[in-house]
């Protein structure tokens, strides 16, 4: 794959992008986890309390990218930013897992919750796009961090897409398993995003191709990364 070198300028301009749609995912996790935690504490509810949990896991993954972009040289801070959001990854399978395992068990039940439904809703309309356009900037700017972080966000809106649904099919049809079957699945698509994002530090040749899936992973010795 041929990747177009960039200008400075052009560099510059995708950087202060990738900035400020970090700073937004921040701004709209803290006030999503803030609600959701708020809601699903009145409520008893764990699944909202978990939604609440996961987007503190969001935020985690934007501080690492929005700490690399505050350097003056990011590339120096993407392994540490992509093991970051990989251990985020993993913290949110593991969640999700357990919830939907003490769901499925009968140890707790999904609730009705008009503030999650409507909280859920509104991530749905607001996440995509984030995700989309960090994807996008992260990869014309050859960042695995942002590309990482942006699926982390895409996997958060699945997440919502779950909570809405298995709270409308709870309350209208007393399906409280639904939402646990589809977070299990997330749970596996996130242990898999997570192990990309933390191989992709393995190789200087093209992460970003690595993680979008556009190539496969490529067995490199140590000094693949060293500068000729």
């Amino acid at each position: 794959m041929t990747t177009a070198v960039l200008t400075p300028s052009r560099s510059g301009v995708l950087r202060r992008q990738i900035r400020i749609v970090v700073a937004i995912t921040i701004t709209w996790n803290v006030i999503e986890a803030a609600v959701a935690l708020a809601a699903g504490g009145t409520a008893s509810s764990a699944a909202l309390i978990g939604f609440g949990l996961d987007s503190i896991v969001e935020v985690l993954s934007a501080a690492a990218v929005a700490w690399q972009f505050a350097a003056p040289d990011p590339e120096k801070r993407e392994k540490v930013a992509l093991r970051v959001i990989a251990v985020s990854f993993f913290g949110l399978a593991a969640y999700v897992s357990v919830d939907a395992t003490l769901s499925l068990t009968g140890l707790r039940d999904p609730e009705h919750s008009t503030v999650g439904i409507v909280l859920a809703a509104l991530s749905l309309l607001v996440m995509p796009f984030l995700s989309w356009f960090e994807r996008r900037t992260g990869r014309e700017l050859g960042s695995a961090s942002a590309v990482a972080d942006s699926k982390q966000t895409l996997i958060c809106t699945y997440l919502s897409a779950a909570l809405l649904v298995g709270l409308l099919l709870n309350s209208l049809l007393g399906w409280a398993w639904a939402d646990s079957i589809a977070a299990l699945v997330i749970a596996g698509f996130a242990i898999r995003e997570g192990i990309e994002a933390w191989r992709g530090d393995a190789c200087c040749a093209a992460p970003v191709a690595v993680l979008t899936g556009e190539r496969e992973p490529e067995h490199c010795d140590d000094t693949c990364c060293k500068a000729p």
